[in-house]
């Protein structure tokens, strides 16, 4: 068992500067969790440079994916001849989506909704898993005990534009025969 090692929380001023810096919302869970205190292994939300860096890794993989051409949505219609166009089109897409607010490594919280119990996702390139059902769940599967994560996933998590889908469209993928 990997547990968690916390360090003091932020101040309100903190986080309230960190959401204007980088255009965030953070949902009131994270907001109360960051207040109380903070994971050791997470990011740094006084480090602007690494937390920009986080910021823009989710779509710095998934265009490598498209690039690679292991990503192309047919509802996006015909892919762009240059990689400028391609680039672009994605940037696009991915600006209508929900931010992801960086956790630990690749694991993100969607910005929106802007309330308790958004799902926690692991997204590396377009390798994208929930990781937990909401914040909550989210520790207590990655840090927690044997029980805590093998128990069985709820029925139902909170549907997230894009980040869902892209959830649902790699396990389809992982699962196709080679």
């Amino acid at each position: 068992m990997t547990l968690v090692r916390w360090a003091k929380g932020y101040t309100q001023a903190e986080l309230d500067s960190a959401q204007h810096r980088f255009g965030l919302i953070f949902p009131p869970d994270l907001v109360a969790l960051l207040r109380e205190k903070r994971p050791v292994e997470g990011h740094d939300w006084t480090d602007d440079a690494a937390i920009r860096r986080a910021l823009d890794r989710p779509f710095n993989g998934l265009l490598d994916s498209v690039e690679r051409g292991a990503l192309w949505w047919p509802e996006w219609g015909t892919r762009p001849a240059t990689a400028h166009a391609r680039e672009q089109f994605l940037r696009d897409v991915v600006s209508l989506t929900p931010k992801l607010i960086p956790l630990i490594a690749h694991r993100y919280l969607p910005e929106e909704p802007h309330e308790t119990g958004n799902p926690v996702f692991s997204i590396f390139y377009t390798d994208a898993i929930y990781y937990g059902a909401n914040l909550k769940d989210y520790f207590e599967r990655e840090f927690g005990d044997w029980h805590a994560r093998r128990r069985p996933w709820p029925s139902q998590i909170k549907y997230i534009p894009f980040w869902s889908d892209l959830v649902e469209r790699f396990a389809q993928n992982r699962n196709r025969p080679a």
